[in-house]
């Protein structure tokens, strides 16, 4: 008889946090737009924001990071890891908040809810509670650890599920319009939260099709038409160019102001955590 040894996933450190190599996804038996020829290199440390209309192929880049998806042609690699060899593993380094937040709340208590994660990898239960309290802290919600989720506001939530992300210290963190059906307060809740992860190190990606939402945020900008990369660059490069692929481009480069004016606008508008 003679036995497999089982893989052990050794994940590089000296490796981009995601590489995508000539990546098509088609959904089958679907018209269904996916992606077609992707490929770019996510660098740790940095926010990457994912830009185009509804339907451009955003969300289906994302699921095929996190290994919800699997490619039907080319090479993902996350942290020097094949998401479709070692799915587990890749899930508990990329943690993926979804753009209805409501479906990804399942605790009772906003603690609860930030909990789940960590419990589900079996850490030891001090160690839960620590790692959740620290995550609740960075997203600005230790105040309303006991309060029951379903009484959060928009913005509360979708930084809850940030949080529960966080709770499991995922290095990368991928959210899909993290910016949705949110009013003015929460956008600047959400936008403050991001800031401060992307300051301590926090590897983002995020997909929106409203740029002035991700000034000051984006150091790279990524543009889909159709599953298809058409732009890729600085924001203030690709800004100008937007418009063809159902994307607005934003009011401070359309009139060719200062985009840290921007900045200082959501900056003094953000709630105190």
């Amino acid at each position: 008889m003679i036995l497999k040894r089982k893989k052990t996933a050794v994940p590089d450190d000296a490796s981009p946090g995601v590489v995508f190599s000539d990546v098509s996804y088609h959904y089958p038996g679907s018209d269904r737009a996916g992606i077609t020829d992707i490929s770019f290199e996510l660098g740790r440390g940095a926010c990457t924001v994912l830009a185009g209309c509804n339907g451009s192929g955003k969300s289906t880049l994302l699921k095929l990071i996190n290994g919800l998806l699997r490619p039907q042609a080319g090479q993902i690699r996350v942290m020097g890891l094949d998401p479709a060899v070692y799915p587990a593993e890749v899930r508990t380094r990329v943690g993926m908040v979804f753009q209805d937040a409501d479906a990804q709340i399942i605790g009772d208590t906003v603690f609860e809810d930030a909990a789940f994660g960590p419990e589900n990898l079996g850490w030891d239960p001090a160690v839960v509670a620590e790692k959740t309290a620290l995550a609740l802290a960075r997203v600005g919600l230790s105040s309303k650890s006991d309060q029951r989720t379903r009484s959060l506001s928009g913005g509360e939530k979708r930084r809850l599920a940030i949080a529960g992300a966080l709770a499991m210290e995922t290095p990368i963190l991928v959210l899909d319009e993290p910016f949705a059906n949110l009013d003015y307060p929460g956008v600047c809740a959400v936008f403050s939260c991001l800031l401060q992860l992307k300051a301590a190190g926090q590897t983002l990606m995020l997909t929106t099709h409203e740029l002035e939402k991700v000034v000051g945020l984006a150091d790279r900008l990524l543009v889909l038409d159709a599953g298809k990369k058409t732009l890729d660059g600085r924001p203030e490069d690709v800004w100008p160019h937007v418009d063809p692929f159902g994307v607005r481009e934003p009011w401070f480069s359309r009139y060719h102001l200062d985009p840290e004016l921007a900045v200082a606008v959501l900056a003094d508008r953000v709630p105190s955590a």
